[in-house]
Formats: structure tokens, sequence, C-alpha cells
């Protein structure tokens, strides 16, 4: 594929632009997996690519696969570039973590009029890093957001637990659901001690176009279906500008990606990779599987009718 590298001390973000090699005007902001070019990001390419998109991959920075004080001025440049190379129309899509930040980008941004969030969380998160401390793969920020806007951190839900419980209660979780990481105890724990605030909640009411959401109810990373009904609740009662619809599942799991993206990735056994990650995927793969052909049909059409 195609492609043009943006690096941030640069261009002011990292990032990739994969030009689709049929004409397009529209173009998509991709976050998925842990860099802009491994396969999990390219699968993705190639997906939004056969929507007749052209697309544009992020993540925080090379070999960064935390998120931390992530800056949105980057989305600002990202799509100027976008604006620049033709593209009339501008969206963004993103899973687990990455999903909230399609939300808070596209609530800050009028140029994005087409949002999808896979897993998504309705509130800022804490930030979290990934550097290896202390032999962990995962730490919290020192209360630290995962975002901030010219020089300010946005407010987020603070987690329950500090460096190094927190890895420790994210391994006893995984450990007794029989998954590979699970932490949505954690996140109900995190809601406990610090009911959320509403200047901590992702202002979905400012979203233009057409927004998405898609959850399945045994995610075990956190309740995103919880956390998507409260956003469209929250559309329900504010005044907003946007067209939504909401997918919610039975089963589906974390990773409720669209049926023909996986396929890309693992042409053989597309199923693996939920069935190898979450007891769910294993327990219910039929259903699972279900649940992304139904997804993909259901964001194809969207597509066409974006």
């Amino acid at each position: 594929m195609n492609r043009v590298y943006f690096d941030v001390e640069r261009d002011g973000f990292f990032g990739a632009y994969f030009k689709n090699e049929k004409a397009s005007d529209r173009a998509v902001i991709l976050m998925l997996g842990d860099d802009i070019d491994d396969r999990m990001a390219a699968s993705g390419v190639k997906w939004i690519q056969s929507k007749g998109c052209n697309a544009m991959t992020m993540a925080p920075d090379k070999k960064d696969y935390g998120h931390h004080s992530y800056e949105l001025e980057r989305y600002e440049k990202a799509i100027a570039f976008l604006k620049k190379q033709g593209n009339r129309k501008i969206g963004i899509a993103g899973a687990s973590t990455t999903g909230m930040l399609a939300l808070v980008a596209a609530s800050y941004f009028s140029e994005i009029t087409l949002t999808i969030a896979i897993s998504p969380s309705d509130f800022v998160m804490e930030g979290f890093y990934r550097d290896g401390l202390d032999g962990v793969r995962e730490r919290p920020g020192d209360y630290e957001s995962s975002l901030s806007y010219r020089g300010e951190q946005l407010p987020f839900l603070p987690y329950a637990y500090r460096h190094p419980l927190y890895w420790q209660m994210i391994q006893k979780e995984s450990k007794e659901g029989g998954d590979v990481i699970a932490s949505r105890k954690m996140f109900e724990e995190s809601e406990r001690l610090h009911p959320l605030q509403e200047e901590e909640k992702i202002k979905v009411e400012n979203i233009k176009g057409k927004l998405v959401f898609v959850g399945a109810e045994d995610d075990v990373l956190w309740d995103t279906c919880k956390y998507i009904r409260r956003m469209t609740t929250r559309l329900e009662a504010l005044s907003h500008e946007c067209s939504y619809e909401a997918f919610l599942y039975e089963h589906g799991t974390h990773f409720a990606f669209p049926q023909s993206m996986l396929k890309i990735m693992l042409p053989i056994a597309s199923g693996l990779l939920v069935s190898f990650a979450f007891k769910a995927g294993r327990k219910y793969s039929r259903e699972c599987k279900q649940t992304r052909i139904d997804i993909d049909e259901k964001l194809s059409k969207v597509f066409r009718e974006w």
C-alpha cells in the first residue's frame, strides 16, 4: 500500500496516510492496534479502503503503546492535511481506548461527520503507560489524563488502583475469568470510589453527522454497553445535531470488529484472535461470529449512506 508517514516533531502528529487506488473524496482517521502500520492497523486500512475511502492511521508515537496526555491538536493537524488532499468528508473510527479517543475528537472538531466507536467508554480515562516499569505491562499515570487540549489536561475518571496494584488487580481478574486481559471489576471499583462527574463525561451531543456505537454485553475490559446506553440517554436528553445508532449485542467480546476486517487480518481463522483473548470468545464462538457478521453488514450500510 502506498503511504505517507508523519512525525510528531516535524508534522505535529504521528501517523500514516493511505490513499485509495480508486479516487475518493472521503477519508477516515483510524486508530487500531498499537502502531500506525502493524497488522491490525493495516487490516483496518484495507477494510476502510474497501468502503471507498482514504485512510489515515494515528497512534501516540513510535513504539509508545500507552495513552497519556495525548494532544487533541494532533487531530486538528491531521484533519488539515486530509482537507488539503481534497477530502470533502472526514470520519474517525476507534476501538477500546481509541474508541474513547474517537468520540472525544469528534466532540471537539466539527469537520468530523462520521464517528464509529467500538467498545468505548463514555468518559475520559486516566492515562496509562506501557514503559515496562518494574516489569509490569501497564501502569496508570500519576493522576495524568489520557488527553489534553491547548496545554490543559482533560478531566478524567481516576483508576481505582495505583502502581503496582493496578496491574496486579488486572492480572488477578484476568486469571479468574480465563481471559488474556480483563479489567471490568477495576472500572466498576473506579466509579464506586469516584462517582462519575459531568466534566469527565464525553460531550457526545457536540458530535456532528453520523455517530455509531458498537458494543457487547460480555466485554470484560469494561461495561461498554452500560457506557453506550448512558451516552444514548444523554443524547435523548440534550439538543444535538448528529444522527446516532447503537449496535449492542449479547456476545461479541471487547473485539467487536467487522467480520471481513478480521478475515483480512487472519484469512484462515478469522475468529482465532477473539477465541484466544477471551473466554466468551471460546464459549460462544458461533454467536460472536454472527455478531461480527451483523456489525459488518450494518457498518457497510453506514458507509454507503455517508
